[in-house]
């Protein structure tokens, strides 16, 4: 990966996110003409070109704001999104339990707004090479220009197809060159079958899923497909403190439940595993279930094409901003 390190003065084109009063944030790109306005007054882009990161510059009524460039967490929560995206909480927790490692060879489904895209780009580093499947054109739009304003370029570690991964995983991949397949889908079990056959003796599967029920049925399928180890499910919470002076307590209010976490390995061919013992299950899904699987019968928020339209924009006008500020760096480079 060829980004640049985030670092150095602020330059137009830079994502800044400001702390103002009260502890207000708002995540603005820097443009020469650019201004942030808010009921505490104005305060002009221009103000803060140049100046080294973590500073503080004051606005047009008095009121100081610390300006600090985003952190991949930050960046994540604030980016224009076309779909929900994969909190930070958990894609940490994915790339352990995956065990995504630089020069990975990893699949991931769905792209969504590319915040888990993200995330695995810097753990693969340099040497490794995500492929990321996506049925929305609309949607992996939003996702590679969130990724490239982040890093200031499109990685070359980075591909996106266009397309379903069951039908097309066979035609991108060779039986059993994959290390790692991710995935954020409705459906996983739809695609199993294509995952076995990509992954290496010994890779990983981790699916992220929303619901119980979801949950259920695809580690029984997993299960049923002895190509597997026995699959093992989590989800992740995380509760942030108060801690100022004697007042230490737990914030009122927490992101709990987003999704499960699912993970197996791929076992050698013709491996058979230990039996594991455990009571039968009373699960029972047919092919008619499947027309049930969609977005609001799992309760997701379906976003209108023509509020996505506006995050394309969003995102793409963001894109365009970080190939200025990459572009101005390498000037300052090649002047130095």
């Amino acid at each position: 990966m060829t980004a640049a390190r985030p670092s150095g003065p602020f330059r137009e084109g830079d994502r800044v996110q400001l702390t103002g009063p009260k502890g207000r944030m708002h995540t603005i790109t820097l443009r020469a003409d650019g201004e942030l306005h808010t009921h505490h007054g104005v305060l002009r882009h221009a103000d803060l070109v140049g100046l080294p990161d973590g500073s503080v510059v004051t606005n047009s009524s008095g009121h100081d704001y610390l300006a600090l460039r985003p952190l991949l967490r930050d960046f994540a929560m604030s980016m224009p999104r076309g779909a929900a995206i994969v909190y930070p909480k958990d894609a940490a927790q994915i790339v352990m339990q995956a065990d995504i490692f630089p020069g990975a060879t990893v699949v991931e489904a769905g792209v969504g707004s590319g915040a888990l895209s993200l995330a695995l780009l810097r753990a693969i580093g340099s040497d490794g090479a995500l492929t990321s499947f996506e049925r929305r054109e609309d949607f992996a739009e939003v996702a590679m220009a969130n990724v490239e304003t982040f890093f200031g370029e499109t990685p070359d570690t980075w591909r996106v197809v266009v397309g379903d991964l069951a039908e097309q995983l066979g035609a991108e991949f060779e039986a059993g060159t994959v290390d790692r397949v991710v995935l954020d889908m409705l459906a996983p079990w739809d695609c199993m079958d294509a995952v076995a056959d990509a992954l290496t003796p010994g890779g990983v599967v981790i699916c992220y899923i929303a619901t119980a029920t979801q949950l259920s049925r695809v580690a029984e399928y997993i299960r049923a497909t002895g190509l597997f180890t026995d699959p093992e499910a989590s989800e992740t919470m995380v509760r942030g403190w108060h801690v100022e002076g004697l007042a230490v307590r737990p914030d009122h209010r927490m992101v709990a439940h987003t999704g499960f976490l699912l993970t197996a390995r791929r076992l050698a061919p013709g491996a058979i595993p230990p039996e594991v013992r455990r009571r039968a299950s009373k699960t029972s899904f047919s092919d008619e279930d499947v027309e049930l699987w969609t977005p609001g019968a799992v309760g997701d928020r379906e976003i209108t094409d023509k509020n996505l339209r506006k995050r394309v924009r969003e995102a793409q006008k963001a894109a365009d901003g970080a190939r200025i500020a990459a572009s101005a760096r390498e000037s300052d480079s090649a002047t130095e």
